[in-house]
């Protein structure tokens, strides 16, 4: 019996006969999804082999969600040893799909009103810390994947070694910002656009959240691999946050300029790692559509580098070792 024949046998289970399955999505992990159909009722069927990865995180993060009252899809049935979760479909339109001009402060927001109220709210206890070893393993994906791999870039020692003094400073710095629940992967294609717009978003893709920076989310919001809006949105979209966050006494920095500088630090380790992880999945699990979106992440990266005179390292290494 194969994989997608035991999840049927199991959704009988919970469904009856009488149910349509149909892929609705995947995504950059082992995870799959699938919309169960039957009548007028529709469900996502989030499949995650057990021997790759577990649903408990995720299961867990959507009660802390819940018991915070933020849109997270409501849970009917799962099962651990197998590996699925039937959930609440929230429709198929993401953020990315609905979003325009004419409607994005509207969007953004929503969204960063719910993140206001993830962070304020959601009991954090047990959770992990995004400690500076994690943020600075990630920013090796930068090297091994990105540099090496997908650039085929010859390091020498000295590179490496700038490159890693270079992490461990990032790593440090971001990690003294104020820390707060952090979704991680809070951008476009994890909120979900409902027809009921007073519930906007869904929130989707929650289970590696972790204790970290108070910016990282608003990062992953405004400097988004897979939608680019100008600067001058971008700033507008992080004083709004700020003085609303200000306002709900979240851990936030005093001043807008140093929250911002704070923000755009802690982009440089995002983009750093996303670079990585695209081209991973480019040459590792074959998924060549993110190469697509490499350009965008590159182009954050750069401007940012180029502003500070803190991350000039990166740049001029940068610099030398990329033929722009």
């Amino acid at each position: 019996m194969n994989r997608e024949e035991e999840i049927k046998i199991w959704v009988n289970g919970y469904l009856k006969e009488n149910f349509q399955l149909e892929p609705a999505s995947a995504d950059a992990s082992f995870r799959r999804y699938f919309r169960v159909i039957k009548g007028n009722q529709a469900y996502i069927l989030m499949d995650a082999p057990p021997k790759k990865e577990s649903i408990q995180p995720f299961l867990d993060i959507a009660n802390r969600l819940t018991d915070a009252q933020v849109n997270a899809p409501k849970i009917y049935a799962f099962d651990i040893e197998l590996g699925v979760i039937l959930m609440h479909d929230f429709g198929p339109r993401t953020y990315l799909e609905a979003i325009s001009k004419d409607n994005a402060t509207k969007l953004y927001e929503d969204a960063a009103n719910t993140l206001i109220c993830i962070q304020k709210k959601i009991d954090t206890k047990k959770m992990y810390h995004y400690d500076e070893n994690k943020l600075h393993e990630e920013m090796n994906l930068f090297i091994d994947w990105y540099l090496i791999k997908y650039k085929n870039i010859a390091l020498t020692k000295t590179d490496m070694s700038t490159l890693e003094q270079f992490f461990k400073f990032i790593a440090k710095k971001v990690s003294f910002q104020p820390q707060v629940f952090v979704h991680r992967d809070f951008h476009s294609r994890n909120l979900m656009f409902l027809t009921d717009t007073k519930l906007n978003p869904g929130i989707l893709d929650f289970q590696d959240a972790l204790i970290g920076p108070i910016t990282y989310d608003m990062v992953s919001l405004l400097k988004d691999a897979y939608v680019e809006w100008d600067e001058e949105f971008i700033i507008d979209q992080c004083v709004r946050y700020w003085q609303k966050a200000k306002k709900e006494n979240l851990p936030i920095q005093n001043d807008f300029s140093e929250f911002y500088e704070d923000f755009e630090l802690m982009g440089v380790q995002r983009h750093l790692k996303i670079l990585g992880i695209f081209s991973r999945l480019s040459i590792r699990d074959e998924k060549n559509q993110y190469l697509k979106d490499i350009p965008l992440v590159e182009k954050y990266l750069w401007n940012t580098i180029a502003r500070y005179k803190e991350l000039f390292p990166l740049r001029n290494l940068l610099g030398k070792l990329i033929v722009k």
